[in-house]
């Protein structure tokens, strides 16, 4: 990161001042609270009020501060054209070099930039800020009346602003050495603050103009010292420490220019920070001063200059107070802004606390790329407890849908008190799915054409496993029998002349009628899972397949009709998804043990076309599984997990974080996250942010009883 930070500053244009900051803004209760409020449902108002209680006592934990981070480049130009050409440059060179960074780049309009200034001045004030150029031009009214503050005075150390008190400090004196964490530690102080560290780059051959004029100028003091000593006859007089010092670091620098590709940079580092009262200002500076000592660097306050460094520190692109240090491209990248990434979507749901800055993780999968997901971690780590309760607060917090297969039937009571649908799949179930439902309404494909395929495929599992003659599988003269009857036992039911669907015995008549004795053997294929003692599929449906949350319950689906009933559900699920896009609603399909599904061939690459198509569906699905090991080795989860952008990796063995960290680029310090973690502690990555998390949840809470699976509890 320091290397990707130093070719950052590196490359700033020289005929411009760029300014780094970072905001320290407090984040209100209200925002919280809007990020989740309960939708009102019944079955829910005892878990919602847990909740409620759960996120005020973390709220009031955390220091609720966010750190926006920005960066301003202000330069002159001649006109409006050589402005934009050059800002479209330095903006397409900056969002690559902070790709490197994996962080991500993004231009502020005029409405942003006010904003920045309106969170400021107006410290604390609840509500959206809303702000029309066109329609405050129209009403003769000034920007600066949306964001300033009802008053501002300053005084000879400190600003008033209408009831607050804020205070600029800069650094006065820095050390020989300076370590990374410094500005990470001062914007970790929770208090609303903004800090700035300008940097004006000096051209390479300008550079090295001026400091070989301070070598010339030091090696000429240093002759004239010796030509003193010898004409008063001391030849054996040794060059004063002071001279050789500088001699010596004038060297280095110079020699950093011309052969390590470093520049020179002016820089400024500038703070200001808000306090309610003048007593809480002043103890506020002296903390922050202490910081600075800490880290053998001096900061000092601006006297009677506090309305400059005011108009320095802020984002607006000036640099009003002369406190400049002449630095290299590597001293200058020392002052590294990054501490930790927060993830605080708006209508996000509460995955833990951020490790680092012990703020509240609220994350919303529907803003990223696409919303699907896994859940690693060792048995016992916390998966099935972290699954569970975002199931809960998807029910309590949101509109979506809920469907979960549950093979080893440890999701059932959390269902159930949620007011859901407990689906048991086996030969023994009075419950039946129809393996020949159908959805009409789908827009970009036949349905008729999407239930052959399969069909197809339950055939094809069916004749592998079958007699000698048909071991093969499905041939071309199976797949045109298939579709044929396919089409003609779903005609009247498309044509509207009847309302029930059919079924696996109509499919099975209509095969006997093919006058083609493949199609017979199709049928006698077909027969056990029919009018044989298989015939769970068999039937209409009779089961509420439509309410918000379903759990599919497979633990006794035994090994004859796991292959058949695996394809049915997922089928099954797939009309539900398709159906809830008709209707603007969001479907979230969690799959535990997922690495079932990977070891038969059907349902793995049913599952990844799901992965890759659900996004237009609205469709959000998480496999749970214990080791990452089982989706590197088998090329269809492979492609599963390439293609979520959502993983929560809880504590994992040896062998798996060795593949976590080749395959998403984790440093040593992030995995430590994982190796030895207690249960609920790990990484969480979202898009291209990973983030250390901890989610200790009260036991003491009806909702621990209902998602605990450890013996004793629940």
């Amino acid at each position: 990161m320091f290397l990707a930070h130093s070719a950052l500053i590196n490359g700033l244009p020289t005929d411009a001042m760029a300014k780094i900051s970072v905001f320290n803004r407090q984040l209100s209760k209200e925002v919280l609270s809007n990020l989740v409020t309960p939708n009102d449902e019944e079955n829910c108002s005892v878990y919602a009020n847990e909740l409620a209680e759960i996120f005020s006592d973390k709220m009031a934990d955390s220091n609720n501060i966010v750190h926006d981070k920005f960066i301003t480049i202000s330069s002159e130009k001649k006109n409006v054209e050589e402005s934009r050409t050059f800002f479209t440059r330095v903006g397409n060179d900056l969002t690559a070099d902070y790709a490197k960074l994996s962080s991500k780049t993004t231009e502020l309009g005029y409405k942003e930039r006010l904003r920045i200034f309106y969170d400021f001045f107006r410290n604390g004030d609840a509500g959206e800020f809303e702000f029309d150029m066109k329609k405050a031009i129209a009403k003769g009214k000034h920007f600066k009346d949306k964001i300033c503050p009802d008053s501002i005075e300053f005084k000879s150390d400190h600003i008033r602003m209408g009831e607050k008190f804020a205070r600029v400090i800069f650094l006065k004196e820095y050390p020989s050495f300076l370590k990374d964490s410094m500005l990470s530690e001062l914007t970790d102080f929770s208090r609303s603050m903004m800090l700035s560290v300008d940097i004006q780059p000096i051209a390479t051959d300008d550079a090295v103009k001026q400091v070989q004029k301070k070598l010339l100028a030091i090696e000429t003091d240093i002759t004239k010292w010796q030509q003193k000593q010898n004409m008063n006859n001391n030849f054996s007089a040794n060059i004063p420490y002071e001279m050789e010092q500088m001699r010596k670091e004038i060297k280095e620098f110079l020699d950093d220019l011309t052969t390590r590709d470093q520049r020179m940079m002016f820089v400024t580092v500038t703070l200001v920070h808000v306090a309610d009262s003048l007593d809480e200002l002043n103890n506020d500076t002296e903390t922050l001063l202490s910081i600075g000592r800490k880290h053998l660097c001096n900061f000092a306050i601006l006297r009677y200059q506090q309305e400059d460094g005011f108009n320095t520190v802020l984002p607006y692109g000036l640099m009003k107070i002369k406190a400049v240090r002449t630095l290299t491209t590597e001293s200058t990248a020392v002052l590294m802004p990054y501490k930790t990434q927060e993830i605080i979507d708006p209508g996000g749901l509460y995955y833990g606390i951020n490790a680092i800055s012990h703020n509240l993780l609220m994350c919303n999968r529907k803003l990223l790329l696409n919303g699907n997901g896994f859940v690693l971690g060792v048995s016992g780590s916390g998966k099935s407890f972290a699954s569970k309760l975002e199931i809960a607060l998807v029910k309590i917090f949101t509109k979506d849908d809920i469907i979960v297969i549950d093979p080893e039937r440890e999701y059932a009571p959390l269902i159930k008190n949620l007011g859901g649908e407990n689906i048991k799949l086996s030969v023994s179930s009075s419950n039946h799915i129809n393996a020949m439902a159908i959805n009409k309404d789908v827009d970009d494909e036949n349905p008729v054409s999407m239930k052959s395929e399969l069909l197809i495929s339950i055939f094809d599992e069916l004749l592998k496993s079958g007699s000698s003659r048909m071991g093969g599988g499905v041939g071309a003269k199976d797949k045109s029998i298939i579709d044929r009857c396919c089409i003609r036992v779903y005609a009247d039911y498309m044509n509207g002349r009847t309302d029930k669907e059919p079924t696996l015995m109509q499919l099975r008549d209509e095969l006997l009628n093919q006058p083609e004795a493949e199609a017979h053997d199709l049928a006698l294929c077909l027969e056990m899972f029919t009018t044989g003692s298989l015939n769970a599929f068999a039937h209409q449906s009779n089961v509420d397949v439509n309410k918000r949350i379903i759990s599919y319950d497979i633990l006794e689906l035994g090994e004859q009709m796991k292959s058949i009933g695996l394809l049915i559900m997922l089928d099954n699920i797939m009309n539900r998804v398709i159906e809830n896009r008709k209707k603007g609603k969001y479907t979230r399909v969690y799959i535990d043990e997922a690495h079932l599904f990977f070891k038969n061939q059907y349902s793995a690459d049913f599952l990844l076309k799901a992965w890759k198509r659900f996004r237009k569906y609205g469709g959000l699905l998480t496999g749970i599984t214990q080791n990452i090991s089982d989706c590197l080795l088998n090329e269809t989860a492979r492609g599963m997990l390439s293609n979520s952008e959502f993983l929560l990796m809880l504590n994992q063995s040896p062998s798996d974080r060795k593949d976590l960290s080749e395959l998403l680029n984790i440093s040593d310090t992030q995995m430590s996250y994982i190796t030895n973690a207690g249960a609920g502690r790990g990484l969480i990555k979202v898009g291209g942010s990973i983030v250390p998390f901890v989610n200790d949840f009260p036991t003491d809470t009806e909702l621990y009883k209902l998602m605990s699976t450890k013996p004793g509890e629940g």
